[in-house]
């Protein structure tokens, strides 16, 4: 009885295991969060099979449980505020995006980091893809919930939070490079 509950498994993985990959590739961006949301679906039907749990229609079953783990990753995970956003220095020091723009009532040279600061952030969102904008601005600037912006466009909360992502990495990356050539041009 074992070995022929093992062989079934065997079959539905082999038979299953692609599609499956598909449909959670197609709602989640992160290749780490795909292999993990996987490893679990076919973790809980080992566990299923174990406890002799009857699955009529082990297929919609199988997608049944990957959507339930993609929900939950989404619901574990915050989404990214780009006011977390860090600067490495050359020291490997992690300075946090919001303390590298000084404050306007510091003076005339703060006042001029700050307008540069900024002017390279409206740079680096005019780089943005047009729906990648919209989210981070809609989310970040004018405090927008996903479930808000979701409502109005129509567009899947997932795809909504995976845009944004997309966005926080190039503005992360774009202010990193930003901030590099600044300290050059200074230490010349």
């Amino acid at each position: 009885m074992t070995q022929d509950s093992d062989q079934r498994l065997a079959d539905v993985v082999q038979r299953e295991q692609s599609r499956l990959l598909r449909f959670i590739r197609r709602r989640v961006p992160d290749a780490r969060d795909v292999e993990d949301i996987l490893q679990e679906v076919w973790a809980e039907l080992v566990d299923a099979n174990h406890r002799l749990m009857p699955i009529e229609h082990v297929t919609g079953w199988l997608f049944s449980v990957a959507r339930n783990r993609i929900t939950d990753l989404f619901r574990r995970k915050r989404p990214e505020r780009f006011g977390d956003a860090v600067i490495v220095t050359d020291g490997g020091e992690a300075l946090p995006m919001e303390d590298l723009l000084p404050s306007t009532d510091a003076g005339p040279d703060a006042v001029l980091v700050r307008g540069v600061m900024l002017e390279q952030l409206n740079r680096a969102l005019a780089e943005l893809p047009e729906e990648q904008r919209q989210v981070f601005v809609g989310h970040e600037i004018d405090g927008r919930s996903f479930k808000e912006m979701s409502a109005a466009t129509g567009v899947n909360i997932n795809t909504l939070l995976a845009r944004k992502r997309y966005a926080v990495l190039h503005l992360r990356e774009r202010l990193q490079q930003a901030f590099d050539d600044w300290k050059s041009e200074r230490g010349r």
